[in-house]
C-alpha cells in the first residue's frame, strides 16, 4: 500500500478540511506571542505554498472505494459532521477576525494578510456550501445559505444548482471557461454571467409562484440580505475600514470560487446531437486531480467529473474515472498558473487539444465576441426603484 492510500483511508485525516477556519486564532497567538507581524501571513502560506508542497510530496490516490466500503461511507455520519461544522468555524473565526480587523493590531501590510486570511476561510466557505446545497433536506440549504454571506455570493446556490448543472461544458454556460480566454477575462464574464443567470432563474421561478421577483423568498434576496447586515455590523464595530476590510475579504473569497470554476471545465465542451440538445455530461467534461492533501481539504472536489455525473453523491465517495481529463497538478498549484496566463496557455492548451485528438472544433473555444458586456446603466436604475418600490409595499403588508 502506497503512502498516498495509507493517508486517504485515515478517517481523521478529514479533518484537516476544517483547518482553515482556525488559522486565524493561531496567526494571532503567534504574533502575540513573539512580536512578529510576519505571522499574519500564516493562512497565506499554508494556502499558496504548504498545500501545493504536500500536494506534491503525499502524491495522489487514483483507487475507488469498493462497494462494500461504499456502503460502510454512505452511512457513516462522520463525514457529515465534517461538512457541518465548517459554517460554525467559520463564523466563530469570522466574528473574531472582524474584532481583530476593528482593533489597532493591524498596520501597513498586516491589513491586506488579514483581507486575504479571510477571503481564503470564505472562499473554502463557498466550497462547503456547495456540498451542503446538493444535500437533501433543509438543515444542508440553510447551511449553505449562511456559509455564502461572509462572501456577498448567496445567488451561487441558485445559480450552481439550476444553472451550472445545466449548461456545464456549453458555450451559454458563464462558469465554463473557454479555450484561449484568459482568467482575467474569465471573471468579469463568469460574475456578470452567473448574477444575471441567477437573477433570471429565481425570476421564473415565482413567476410560476404568481409573485414578483422582488418577494422576499427571493433567494438571491435573502442571501444578499444578510451579507449586507454583516457588512453593517462590520462598519458599526470598526467603522469605514472594518467595512472595507469586510468587502475585501468578500472580493478575494469571490475570485477563488472563479479561479476554481475557471479550471474545472477550461475548454471543455458538450457536442450537440442532432436534436439540437447537447450530449449528456460524462467524465469527459470535467478537469480532474487525484492529488490526496487538496482532496482531503476540498471535500474532494477535484473529482469533479463524478460530481457532475451524480450531484447528490457525498464527497467521501467521489470516484476517479480514466477517462476523464487529468490536470498536471492539485487546485491550489493551478490556481497559482491561472493568475499568469501565458504560463497557463503553455501548460493547458496542449492538453485540452490532446484531449479532443487535435480536432479545435470539438473544444470550446473563446471568441472575440464572447466578453461580457454590461447591462445598461438606465434599466439597471429603473430595476433598482421598481425593487425597492415592491420591497416598501412588502413591508408596509408586513407591518400592517
Amino acid at each position: 500500500m502506497t503512502t498516498a492510500n495509507a493517508l486517504i483511508q485515515k478517517r481523521p485525516l478529514w479533518l484537516l478540511s476544517l483547518l482553515m477556519p482556525t488559522l486565524p486564532f493561531v496567526s494571532y497567538a503567534l504574533v502575540t506571542a513573539s512580536g512578529n507581524p510576519l505571522f499574519w501571513w500564516l493562512s497565506v502560506i499554508y494556502a499558496t505554498l504548504l498545500i501545493p508542497l504536500l500536494d506534491f510530496l503525499l502524491g495522489e490516490n487514483s483507487i475507488n472505494p469498493s462497494d462494500e466500503v461504499n456502503a460502510s461511507l454512505v452511512n457513516d455520519v462522520f463525514y457529515q459532521r465534517i461538512v457541518y461544522c465548517y459554517p460554525l468555524l467559520q463564523w466563530l473565526a469570522l466574528g473574531f477576525g472582524v474584532w481583530v480587523a476593528a482593533s489597532a493590531l493591524l498596520h501597513g501590510w498586516d491589513w491586506l494578510a488579514w483581507a486575504l486570511t479571510f477571503g481564503a476561510i470564505n472562499g473554502y466557505g463557498i466550497n462547503a456550501a456547495h456540498e451542503l446545497g446538493h444535500k437533501r433536506g433543509k438543515l444542508g440549504q440553510w447551511l449553505a445559505k449562511i456559509t455564502l454571506m461572509p462572501s456577498f455570493y448567496g445567488h451561487f446556490l441558485v445559480e450552481h444548482n439550476r444553472g451550472h448543472h445545466v449548461k456545464v461544458a456549453t458555450p451559454e454556460d458563464p462558469a465554463s471557461a473557454k479555450l484561449g480566454e484568459s482568467f482575467w477575462r474569465f471573471l468579469p464574464r463568469t460574475i456578470f454571467g452567473s448574477l444575471r443567470s441567477a437573477w433570471q432563474l429565481e425570476k421564473q421561478k415565482l413567476n410560476r409562484q404568481q409573485r414578483s421577483v422582488w418577494h422576499w423568498r427571493n433567494e438571491n434576496l435573502q442571501g444578499w440580505a444578510g451579507s449586507l447586515l454583516i457588512l453593517l455590523l462590520a462598519l458599526g464595530v470598526g467603522g469605514w475600514w472594518t467595512a472595507l476590510w469586510f468587502l475585501a475579504q468578500a472580493w478575494q473569497a469571490i475570485s477563488l470560487l472563479e479561479v476554481i470554476n475557471y479550471i474545472e471545465h477550461y475548454g471543455l465542451k458538450r457536442q450537440r446531437l442532432d436534436n439540437g440538445r447537447y450530449e449528456k455530461c460524462s467524465p469527459l467534461h470535467s478537469w480532474n486531480s487525484n492529488t490526496v492533501y487538496s482532496n482531503i481539504t476540498l471535500f474532494q472536489l477535484q473529482r469533479h467529473s463524478d460530481h457532475h455525473a451524480n450531484p447528490t453523491r457525498p464527497y467521501q465517495l467521489l470516484r476517479h474515472f480514466d477517462q476523464s481529463p487529468q490536470l498536471p497538478s492539485g487546485y491550489a498549484a493551478m490556481i497559482l498558473l491561472a493568475y499568469i496566463p501565458a504560463l497557463w496557455f503553455r501548460v493547458m492548451d496542449k492538453r485540452v487539444l490532446a484531449h479532443y485528438d487535435g480536432d479545435r472544433s470539438l473544444a470550446n473555444e473563446y471568441l472575440k465576441n464572447d466578453g461580457y458586456k454590461l447591462p445598461d446603466k438606465n434599466g439597471i436604475f429603473a430595476m433598482t426603484r421598481q425593487g425597492m418600490d415592491l420591497l416598501r409595499q412588502q413591508w408596509q403588508m408586513l407591518k400592517g
